[in-house]
């Protein structure tokens, strides 16, 4: 018998089990590690004397892996996964994932899509007169009537469509203790809900209500008005704090959803009690010869020293889930989990993360909190950081420290979200030194989202001045140290509020500072979020006002392509983008054109029949002559990088010609014009070698603008390389 949770009969029969109290069923593959829900919830069962069975990715054909164990004692407790089904399965385009790192092997199609439901229904059928009550952010966000992007219409409550007893949200330590011993005690169904914090149920009237309650418009009419729908979600967003929140009530049809209070904040002492429980901290045994479970990488060697995120993005759903309360362990239990970390096989010195939903909280925003909760129509970072915010790293940096005494351990990184503007609210700089100096390698990832205001506006996210006022002091900081490390920004494209105009300011700004993202992640309309009330009533819940939605596949390509307007399959996109917002200006060979006008054909949107072209300007389908100018031409779209000792070279391409040999010569002839074309190439970038300038460094700065003297620098090198391109060469 090893120490993880009953999964089979003989699992259970090794520990002299007849029954089990309560069956978990999930959509992940069974990972005892307390950075996955299922894991924390059946061992907080288990320490309170609950005998708790695992149902990890059964079959959904049938209900045949349900009854292996038996019937539960009390209920069946249902979820997803640690990440939504549809999610997991569907990008933000509705393409099928083909692949799941939560599933043993990555492999794909081990649960449905909206497994929770899927799970519900093969519950019932098992056990007809068990309890049924769902959980973990698949059902959490999904307790309202709600809009779903994935079929693209309203929903009703995830309790209507599955008749489900109950929804345990939010984190749920309080809840699940509190539910299973009302369950122990012979409450039955929603019945055991009532009263328990954090949980919501269905009712035929509201006349045993134990909270005071406001009403949100109902299934109904959030289905018939979209106004409607947009004053639900701000109701029901207002109302998600554990100290001033009231219950919800949301009517469907005869029947009335009441959504109790949030659970009340863990305090540090049961945070520390939650991650001290006896985690065997990797997957199941039995995932070995399937290739383990690819999602305990990130997470192995990482530890969470917090929850909650008063930050508040519209698009993110942890205000919903979470809430807005910073939760935290203590010093002394961090340090406990790291020295078990640093045992563990494979452990090689390094700590992944210590963070959470927002790495650098470690107590409340302000004092006011604890007692009256966080502001009802005010935002502790938005759109200003709030005067009464207390911004302290002191004790987020001491805990730093004290890890990276532990012996054995050679660096602890900070990999989770980072609230940029909460560090700029700090007058010293001495956690920020701190982080440059131990706790990054080469880059840091932030979130700035966006640079337009009117987009961040939308997102609820700080103005882009204090970005760049980060960026700058960031620049410094390592300039001090002597590092070369880079900021790496995390950029949305079509987010509800952000038009052409926004994302073509955007891709001005990083062709300024010299910077293309590699990934751009398009806006994800998931249950439970502002901005998804955006996205589909196109109205700022906030202010009732009309909002731009970037909707259809045409307008989302647009402004994900300027974004990343330099990679040859854009091309066609940004021009038509560019053409659409009539900014034809920035086509052209100008230092501040985002893309040189093409010939023909080559603007077309993909689709059209044509020869693609690449950056060089040579027809990869079709024929063109090798010439002194197509060489030349090479020679100018060159990329031009910086070595060791801070030279310039030009880095040709001359693979990427394709040499087309007369028809009829045989291999001698050809080896021969190949060389001589060599020659030719070589003798040409010589010639021009002479006329490359050293630059200044900051020009070549991945994360800096370029100086004004750089700049001037740069003018005048083109200007003499223009001459030596228009002079013809020798023997030619």
């Amino acid at each position: 018998m090893n120490g993880f949770l009953p999964i089979s009969k003989q699992d259970m029969t090794d520990r002299g089990w007849y029954y089990c109290d309560f069956l978990i069923v999930t959509g992940d593959a069974y990972v005892d590690h307390p950075s996955f829900g299922t894991a924390i919830i059946s061992r907080v069962l288990e320490d309170a004397g609950y005998k708790v069975a695992i149902l990890s990715q059964p079959d959904f054909r049938d209900e045949h892996d349900f009854l292996e164990m038996g019937r539960p004692r009390y209920a069946v407790l249902i979820n997803g996964g640690n990440i939504d089904s549809m999610v997991a399965h569907y990008t933000s385009a509705k393409k099928r994932r083909s692949d799941d790192a939560y599933t043993p092997g990555g492999v794909g199609g081990k649960r449905p899509d909206r497994a929770v439901t899927v799970y519900s229904m093969l519950a019932r059928r098992a056990f007809p007169e068990t309890p049924v009550y769902l959980g973990g952010i698949e059902a959490s966000l999904r307790r309202f009537a709600h809009y779903d992007y994935w079929a693209d219409r309203v929903m009703p409550s995830i309790l209507e469509s599955t008749g489900a007893d109950g929804v345990m949200f939010g984190m749920s330590e309080h809840s699940v203790v509190e539910l299973a011993n009302n369950l122990k005690h012979g409450k039955k169904g929603a019945d055991a809900c009532k009263g328990v914090r954090g949980t919501a149920y269905m009712v035929h009237d509201t006349d045993d209500l134990e909270y005071d309650a406001v009403e949100c418009p109902s299934y109904e009419d959030v289905c018939a008005s979209k106004p409607d729908y947009a004053r639900s979600v701000k109701i029901q967003y207002d109302e998600q704090d554990a100290v001033r929140g009231k219950a919800i009530l949301q009517r469907h049809g005869k029947r009335i959803l009441v959504q109790n209070p949030p659970a009340k904040p863990l305090t540090t002492e049961e945070m520390d009690h939650v991650y001290a429980l006896p985690y065997m901290r990797t997957y199941h045994p039995s995932y070995e010869v399937l290739g383990g479970v690819p999602a305990i990488q990130e997470v192995q060697f990482s530890i969470i020293h917090n929850r909650g995120c008063f930050g508040a993005c519209n698009f993110c759903a942890l205000a919903f889930h979470q809430g807005r309360y910073i939760q935290v362990r203590s010093h002394e239990s961090v340090i406990e989990e790291a020295k078990k970390i640093t045992q563990m096989p494979g452990f090689k010195g390094y700590i992944h993360d210590v963070g959470g939903p927002t790495a650098n909280f470690r107590f409340p925003a302000c004092k006011k909190q604890e007692k009256y909760g966080c502001c009802k129509d005010k935002r502790c970072l938005f759109p200003t950081t709030c005067q009464n915010i207390e911004a302290d790293h002191t004790d987020y940096l001491e805990l730093l420290r004290e890890l990276r005494r532990i012996e054995g351990v050679k660096k602890v990184f900070v990999r989770s979200g980072l609230r940029y503007d909460y560090m700029m609210a700090e007058k010293n700089d001495a956690f920020f030194r701190e982080l440059v100096e131990h706790h990054i390698s080469g880059q840091l990832k932030v979130a700035p989202e966006h640079m337009s205001d009117n987009a961040l506006y939308y997102m609820g996210k700080p103005s882009f001045k204090v970005y760049e006022q980060f960026r700058e002091r960031y620049a410094r900081i390592n300039e001090k140290l002597g590092r070369k490390q880079y900021l790496v920004p995390y950029l949305m494209s079509s987010h509800p509020g952000a038009t052409l105009d926004d994302a073509i300011m955007l891709a001005q700004y990083l062709n300024r500072v010299g910077y293309m993202p590699e990934q751009v992640q398009d806006f994800y309309p998931t249950p439970g979020t502002l901005s998804t009330a955006m996205y589909y009533t196109e109205i700022d819940p906030r202010t009732m006002k009309p909002v731009f939605v970037a909707k259809t596949p045409e307008d989302k390509a647009m402004q994900r392509a300027l974004l990343q307007w330099r990679r040859p399959d854009k091309r066609p996109i940004v021009i038509a983008a560019l053409k659409k917002a009539h900014r034809e200006d920035l086509i052209g060979f100008g230092r501040e054109c985002l893309i040189r006008p093409g010939r023909g054909s080559d603007q077309r949107m993909p689709g059209s029949k044509q020869h693609s072209v690449s950056r060089h300007g040579v027809s990869n389908g079709g024929r063109q002559q090798i010439t002194t100018a197509v060489i030349l031409r090479l020679i100018t779209a060159s990329t031009v990088h910086r070595t060791a000792n801070d030279r310039l070279h030009v880095r040709h391409r001359a693979s990427r010609i394709r040499v087309k040999k007369p028809a009829g010569q045989n291999r001698k002839r050809k080896n021969n014009f190949i060389r001589n074309f060599l020659r030719r190439l070589s003798s040409i970038l010589s010639e021009l070698r002479k006329a490359v300038f050293f630059y200044d460094k900051t020009y070549f700065s991945n994360a800096s603008c370029t100086s004004g003297a750089a700049a001037d620098r740069l003018r005048q090198c083109r200007a003499e390389n223009h001459g030596s391109r228009n002079r013809q060469p020798e023997h030619g």
